[in-house]
C-alpha cells in the first residue's frame, strides 16, 4: 500500500471576511499523480500557497511524510471574523517559510511562469541547486567549495539532458519557446531534489500539441525522478489521462473526489463547471 506523503486536514484560508479555502481535507500518496480541479476562483492556487508557506493557514493542519509541517488557528481579530468550521480544534501555531518547506522536499511551479529573466537556462537550474549547498561565506571566499560547485554544475548538466534542454543551456531563459519555458520551470523545481512536486496549471497557454507533449513529460518526470505530483489543471484531457485520483473544489470546499472517471460523471462537478467564477488570485 502506498505511503501517505501529504495530508491536508481541515484547512481554512480566510482573508478578512472572505473565505477562500473552507475546511478542506485531502491526501496524496507516494508515487501518485493527483489533480485538483475546479472552476476559476475555486481557491485552487490558494491551496498551493498554503501548502508552500506563501500563506499561513487561518485554521487547520498540513502534514508532510507523517509529521506536522504547518498548523494554525484563528487568533486576534480573526477569532470574531472566522466563518468556517473547527474553531478551537487546533491550538498550536507551526509555520515555515517557503524556503524551509522546499528544503523539506516540496517544490512547485507557478500558473504564470516565473523564470529568472536575465539568467540562462543553465543558471536558472543552478540557482535552485544552491538550496542544498553546504558551503558558506567563508568557504566560498577562500574557494574551499570548488568540489561542491563542480558537482552541482555536473548535476545541472545531467538534469538538463534528462529533460531535453541540454542544447539550450546557454540561451537566455525567456528566449525559449513557451512550452520549453514550462519545461525549464519544472526542471528548476526538480533541481531542489523534491519528493513532492506541485504543478500549478502547467498546460496554461499551451496549444493542443504542446499539451500532449507536456502530458508525456509529466509521466516521464514522475517515473524518472521518483517524485509524487500534485497538480492544478483546467485541461481535462490532461487530467483524465494521467491522474490516479482527482479532487474537485468549488468556493473553497471539496465537492467530489475519486478516480478521473468517477469525478467526470459526478453531477456536482458538472454543475460547478457550469457555474464558473473569477480567476484565482
Amino acid at each position: 500500500m502506498s505511503e501517505n506523503i501529504l495530508r491536508v486536514e481541515n484547512v481554512t484560508m480566510q482573508f478578512g471576511g472572505v473565505v477562500a479555502v473552507d475546511n478542506l481535507s485531502f491526501e496524496v500518496n507516494d508515487d501518485e499523480i493527483v489533480s485538483i480541479i475546479g472552476p476559476n476562483g475555486a481557491g485552487k492556487t490558494t491551496v498551493f500557497n498554503a501548502i508552500t508557506g506563501v500563506y499561513e493557514p487561518t485554521n487547520g493542519r498540513i502534514e508532510y511524510c507523517g509529521k506536522t509541517m504547518l498548523e494554525n488557528f484563528p487568533k486576534g481579530k480573526m477569532k470574531k471574523l472566522y466563518k468556517s468550521e473547527n474553531q478551537g480544534l487546533y491550538t498550536k501555531t507551526i509555520v515555515k517559510t517557503p524556503d524551509e518547506i522546499t528544503k523539506l522536499g516540496i517544490a512547485r511551479t507557478f500558473q504564470n511562469i516565473r523564470l529568472f529573466k536575465t539568467m540562462t537556462v543553465f543558471e536558472n537550474v543552478l540557482v535552485a541547486k544552491h538550496l542544498r549547498r553546504t558551503s558558506n561565506i567563508f568557504t566560498a571566499t577562500f574557494m574551499l567549495n570548488a568540489k561542491e560547485e563542480k558537482k552541482m554544475r555536473e548535476e545541472c548538466e545531467a538534469l538538463l539532458k534528462l529533460v531535453g534542454l541540454e542544447d539550450e543551456k546557454n540561451e537566455n531563459a525567456t528566449s525559449l519557446p513557451y512550452g520549453k519555458q514550462r519545461k525549464l520551470e519544472i526542471a528548476r523545481a526538480l533541481a531542489t531534489s523534491p519528493k513532492l512536486l506541485l504543478l500549478d496549471e502547467p498546460a496554461a497557454g499551451m496549444n493542443p500539441q504542446e499539451t500532449d507533449e507536456l502530458t508525456e513529460f509529466i509521466k516521464y518526470v514522475r517515473d524518472t525522478f521518483n517524485v509524487t505530483i500534485l497538480m492544478i489543471e483546467h485541461h481535462m484531457n490532461l487530467v483524465m489521462d494521467i491522474s490516479d485520483r482527482v479532487y474537485v473544489i468549488n468556493f473553497g470546499k471539496l465537492i467530489a473526489e475519486g478516480t478521473p472517471a468517477e469525478v467526470q460523471a459526478n453531477p456536482d462537478v458538472i454543475d460547478a463547471y457550469l457555474g464558473g467564477g473569477d480567476e484565482d488570485e
